[in-house]
């Protein structure tokens, strides 16, 4: 059970059977946490690092611009999370299309996409960051 004084680092709540909220707390302000998300050289240094595995990122942030997350690990197993920007508000909130690549014989679908909207809102110099995923 987490306490006032640790509280858990990831909060994930289910509305209904299609939709999952996720939002987490950093110390850092909002501009930053966005360019986390969003500049390459940054999600390559968060994103997908368990031990042993490395991140490459692609992203072109513009409407309809897309991004490639690929994930490999030392014995050569890659996942590939891929989407497309649909809306952006920098530094307040991003919405996407994404999907992970390989579940399909036919390769990735839009079809097969989830849309999630991140937002970010800053108070006092901490940003808290929502993704909601329908």
């Amino acid at each position: 059970m987490a306490s006032v004084a640790n509280p858990p680092l990831l909060r994930l709540v289910a509305r209904g059977d299609r939709e999952i909220v996720m939002t987490r707390e950093f110390d850092a302000p909002r501009q930053l946490v966005f360019d986390a998300w969003t500049k390459p050289e940054l999600v390559e240094r968060w994103f997908g690092r368990l031990e042993g595995w490395t991140t490459k990122a692609e992203v072109d942030l513009r409407v309809g611009g897309t991004y490639r997350f690929t994930m490999q690990d030392a014995k050569g197993t890659k996942i590939v999370l891929r989407g497309e920007y649909r809306e952006i508000e920098r530094p307040s909130r991003f919405v996407t299309a994404e999907a992970f690549e390989g579940f399909s014989e036919t390769g990735w679908r839009p079809e097969d996409a989830t849309v999630t909207t991140t937002v970010f809102t800053e108070r006092d110099g901490r940003t808290t960051w929502t993704a909601t995923s329908r």
